[in-house]
């Protein structure tokens, strides 16, 4: 078996079979983990989300902002955007099924054999890599659970900007969805910055990338959400696998033991 990790594929349909196409990837003897934004912006978000979740458990999946926005639009009231292009999910026969199966998929995923961790946006530095785990365990809790419509209706916001170990309730799981999914510029003291969306070197001033910090392990991190970073983050620690396949740059997937990377053009 080989695993692969794929960026941000984002309803890039015909681009995802040819990535795989490359590796000759098959799901009797491969492995495909997703780094999340499986859908919208893209022209076949449908046949995105259908063929990951065919894979079973030869799919390892975590949950990027846009797959939340989905959910968000379907159990939590919120309405499309205009550049979504998620209507013909929403109005699939088979919507309650892949919906729900989004549900059940995670936050972030650890390989400890590997020393990796597997997350949409990034690890801030104030937590350790266990320590994320258990937060996103809580998430994952409430997205699986009866509550999961109220959760989707409350998830938006910037606020609380900061972690504090004492949020509770929709506080505690929005900072934690915003950390794990949305997260690009981080202050020392943790607080987040949710407007820049360019280059590593464009920082606010008093931020810099959540990657640029000191953390309190030596885990990898795979990650996607950034594609102005164009998978540069200068350490070989910190994977950016989203490479702009949406806004015709790059698809690209890793081998997960060998480090190789695998890319198709998307212009």
């Amino acid at each position: 078996m080989t695993d692969y990790a794929i960026g941000d594929i984002q309803g890039c349909y015909d681009r995802l079979m040819d990535v795989l196409s490359k590796v000759d990837f098959s799901p009797s003897r491969d492995r495909l983990w997703v780094a999340g934004d499986l859908i919208n912006r893209g022209p076949s978000s449908l046949d995105s989300l259908r063929y990951v979740e065919s894979l079973g458990d030869s799919a390892v999946v975590v949950l990027g902002n846009h797959d939340l926005h989905l959910l968000a639009v379907a159990m939590g009231g919120h309405a499309l955007k205009n550049k979504d292009t998620l209507k013909e999910i929403l109005e699939a026969p088979d919507h309650h099924h892949l919906l729900n199966w989004l549900c059940q998929q995670n936050l972030l995923v650890q390989d400890k054999d590997r020393n990796f961790v597997m997350v949409h946006a990034g690890l801030p530095h104030v937590w350790s890599a266990d320590q994320a785990a258990g937060y996103a365990r809580e998430v994952e809790a409430v997205l699986k659970g009866p509550n999961a419509a109220d959760y989707f209706a409350g998830m938006y916001g910037n606020n609380p900007a900061r972690w504090d170990d004492n949020l509770q309730g929709m506080e505690r799981l929005r900072a934690i969805t915003n950390y794990l999914t949305r997260m690009r510029f981080i202050a020392e003291d943790g607080t987040l910055e949710f407007a820049a969306k360019e280059s590593a070197e464009d920082a606010p001033d008093g931020f810099a990338p959540w990657f640029r910090y000191q953390r309190p392990d030596d885990v990898r991190i795979i990650f996607g959400h950034w594609a102005a970073l164009g998978g540069n983050t200068e350490n070989e620690r910190f994977i950016g696998l989203d490479t702009g396949c949406v806004w015709g740059g790059q698809l690209t997937m890793m081998n997960l033991d060998t480090g190789e990377k695998i890319h198709c053009d998307c212009s």
